[in-house]
């Protein structure tokens, strides 16, 4: 059932990056300095397909490092917590071990209630 949803979203998906690339197979030039339009010092020529899913990818991998970033103060109080738990866990154990045996030792308790009248 999951690999049917997965197919019923990637294959549109995959479709539209298809028909983006070859409806986008026109190169354009791609120049990385602001200062010179005329003779630019860095400049290529790339089919926009690629610039287009360049940009997408530097976007997602900008973002994912944003949010990975973000959460760092989750990721902290999460292994604190982990932490913290297994120390009580370590001495949960640990004092039922040492009750443990004490509890068999015990004397025997005498009932309170009357027993049988002959």
């Amino acid at each position: 059932m999951i690999r049917f949803l997965k197919a019923l979203i990637l294959l549109p998906v995959a479709i539209l990056i298809v028909l983006l690339a070859v409806a986008n197979r026109a190169p354009v030039t791609l120049s990385l300095d602001p200062f010179s339009q005329d003779a630019p010092e860095f400049a290529t020529q790339l089919p926009l397909f690629a610039v287009i899913f360049a940009a997408v990818m530097l976007g997602v991998v900008i973002g994912g490092t944003a949010s990975w970033l973000a959460q760092g103060k989750n990721r902290k109080s999460r292994r604190q917590l982990r932490r913290e738990t297994r120390q009580l866990r370590y001495e949960t154990e640990r004092l039922k071990s040492q009750n443990a045996p004490a509890t068999t030792t015990l004397p025997a308790t005498v009932s309170s209630s009357p027993g049988p009248r002959f």
